[in-house]
């Protein structure tokens, strides 16, 4: 499969990116804010991108955008557990889109 063009609209950021389907684009981005919360070492900082994280996110392709509610769970309280923020994509909605590329 080859990679194609994808706008990532959190409602705050459009995002230009390339990957190969919604659902893996929207994974990959997802991943990466919650990676740059467990880097983060200053509590009060874990709180303030805690709070910034997207709760509803849109994939905007050629054809179609698919929009994904995210629910975000802190784990737990420890310094170096692995999964202390993890995320569900709830639902997907699909919208039929007419030439945004061109």
């Amino acid at each position: 499969m080859t990679k194609r063009q994808f706008i990532i609209d959190t409602g705050y950021d459009k995002i230009p990116v390339e990957g190969q389907i919604h659902k893996n684009v929207a994974l990959k981005y997802l991943m990466k804010r919650r990676r740059s919360l467990l880097m983060t070492r200053d509590p009060g900082k874990v709180e303030t991108l805690y709070s910034q994280l997207p709760h509803e996110i849109r994939i905007i392709g050629k054809s179609i955008a698919k929009t994904y509610t995210i629910s975000w769970h802190k784990q737990g309280l420890e310094q170096f557990q692995g999964s202390r923020f993890t995320f569900e994509l709830d639902n997907e909605r699909i919208l039929k889109i007419d030439n945004l590329f061109t």
